[in-house]
């Protein structure tokens, strides 16, 4: 997907979580993020969409200013659905003014920043869409290609040398001698082999055997790897290979969760 693709995708993915937010009640517990209530989700998506626009908007090589910057959800729910959509419009506007590559700061490491934040969006509000799911009752449905960049988000941004960097525990739970973990989204291209190494994580896009293997739909695997949904609960996806392998890695990636 391209980064016109992945903001339209995130516009209208806020769209569908606006319309289900709007006018909610803002104690309402969120199942996948226990800290959270709605209106700790709604103010997180909102003001995290505002962040990076003012960070990819104003060609920010250091985030201290988009950080500053931050102005919370309304306070009256009836007024979300109309703030969230404008947090993805001003999004939009951001990004259209750029190139993919304008010089703005990448938390990963990698350099490459308009990329890495439309990509981000689409990662954040797809996961987060799933967050209101759970606090609303609602059913989560996500088509197979957006699914997948999603999963490709998740997997990149976790195994990314600023996560390892930043995150002391995180690295330490992860490093590894070699194990390897391959996903396989089986609805659309995607497939993911992660190498936990002694000082990183390796991620590679391949087909290729490992220690242990996880497949099926894109949607189903962005809910299990991002610990949305629980591996018992897949039902259709198939685990091949050692399964404590598996377990290990879903028990770490608790990035948003927390």
């Amino acid at each position: 997907m391209s980064t016109s693709a992945f903001l339209t995708t995130v516009a209208d993915q806020t769209r569908t979580l606006a319309g289900w937010v709007d006018g909610q009640d803002p104690a309402a517990p969120v199942p996948t993020c226990p800290k959270w209530t709605l209106a700790d989700l709604v103010d997180h998506v909102g003001s995290t969409q505002r962040m990076v626009a003012m960070l990819v908007g104003g060609r920010m090589t250091e985030p201290s200013q988009a950080f500053a910057g931050y102005v919370p959800a309304p306070e009256d729910p009836a007024e979300w659905g109309a703030w969230l959509n404008a947090c993805a419009a001003e999004a939009a506007q951001a990004f259209e003014a750029v190139s993919d590559d304008t010089p703005v700061w990448d938390p990963s490491g990698a350099e490459a920043g308009v990329p890495f934040w439309s990509r981000r969006l689409l990662g954040e509000i797809c996961v987060h869409r799933a967050d209101a799911a759970s606090a609303l009752g609602r059913p989560y449905e996500l088509a197979p290609e957006p699914a997948a960049a999603a999963v490709e988000d998740w997997l990149d941004t976790m195994t990314s040398r600023g996560y390892w960097e930043n995150k002391p525990d995180y690295a330490a739970a992860m490093r590894g001698t070699g194990q390897t973990l391959h996903f396989h989204a089986t609805d659309t291209p995607g497939e993911w082999v992660a190498r936990r190494e002694p000082d990183t994580i390796v991620l590679e896009r391949t087909h290729t055997k490992a220690d242990v293997a996880l497949r099926g739909t894109a949607e189903e695997l962005l809910l299990v790897l991002s610990r949305r949904r629980p591996l018992t609960e897949a039902t259709t996806l198939e685990v091949l290979g050692d399964q404590a392998l598996l377990d290990h890695w879903i028990e770490h990636m608790d990035w948003t969760t927390d």
